[in-house]
């Protein structure tokens, strides 16, 4: 049998989507604190594949509203569990850079709970749960309302920093 080329449908630029945060929450800069290693989900801010937005609380904990676009789709109208794993990847080591670990995500795990639809605008909190030498534990949970989606726990491992 001949093989047949499957075509990708393109799909046009949604609508502008509101990732403002929480009272008490200030935006937060992370291409500056990390530089350009933020491509993957962060990368394309009128994408349709991720949007999201970076803050920070007066406790210096890290938050995140996310839009999950059509391009995440696994299950009809679902976000595919491997972009929520991504976005757990970025926030939760994002995380650690913030409380001043330079890191690298050595283990990550997601416990998912609730299929998460596309298209919709989520929260994703976080922060540091302990500090072992070079070993640096960080909780996140991607939630909307009461439902939570999903919970997750990375170890990330310190890295020495190259000065320039």
């Amino acid at each position: 049998m001949p093989k047949t080329a499957v075509e990708k449908v393109s799909v046009p630029a949604s609508q502008p989507v509101d990732l403002s945060g929480e009272a008490g929450w200030v935006p937060f800069d992370a291409p500056s604190l990390v530089g350009e290693s933020l491509r993957f989900v962060s990368g394309e801010p009128d994408g349709n594949r991720f949007r999201i937005r970076y803050y920070r609380d007066d406790e210096k904990h890290l938050h995140a509203r996310i839009w999950f676009g059509p391009e995440t789709e696994g299950p009809p109208g679902h976000a595919h569990g491997g972009s929520i794993a991504a976005v757990f990847d970025e926030a939760l080591g994002l995380a650690a850079w913030a409380a001043g670990y330079s890191i690298v995500v050595g283990n990550l795990n997601v416990s998912f709970r609730a299929m998460l639809p596309i298209q919709k605008v989520v929260t994703m909190e976080s922060h540091v749960i302990s500090v072992e030498g070079r070993k640096v534990k960080v909780h996140g949970r991607l939630s909307c309302g009461e439902t939570v989606y999903a919970e997750g726990e990375c170890l990330c491992i310190t890295v020495p920093m190259k000065k320039a």
